[in-house]
């Protein structure tokens, strides 16, 4: 499970199992959610209000580098960081 980013705590994550569409998961304490990378919303879990706007608008403005990470982790790739 590469880490590629840490948002306001939450870490962001990538699995290689994964299948389209192509998700990330974001993961906090005891909160687990699964985000579409491609409309930047939630799929699956939950994460605290203020973390997961956060994250959500993290990723929307992150969109092709985060599916350029997606892409190089299912080929089990390195996975560069995510600024």
């Amino acid at each position: 499970m590469p880490v590629v980013a840490v948002v306001d705590g939450v870490k962001i994550a990538f699995y290689a199992n994964e299948h389209p569409p192509a998700p990330f998961h974001a993961i906090i304490a005891e909160h687990r959610a699964v985000v579409d990378i491609a409309t930047a919303k939630l799929v699956e879990g939950s994460l605290p209000v203020a973390k997961r706007a956060k994250v959500l608008e993290w990723a929307a403005a992150r969109r092709q580098v985060l599916l350029a990470r997606f892409v190089a982790a299912m080929a089990h790739e390195k996975v560069e960081p995510v600024e």
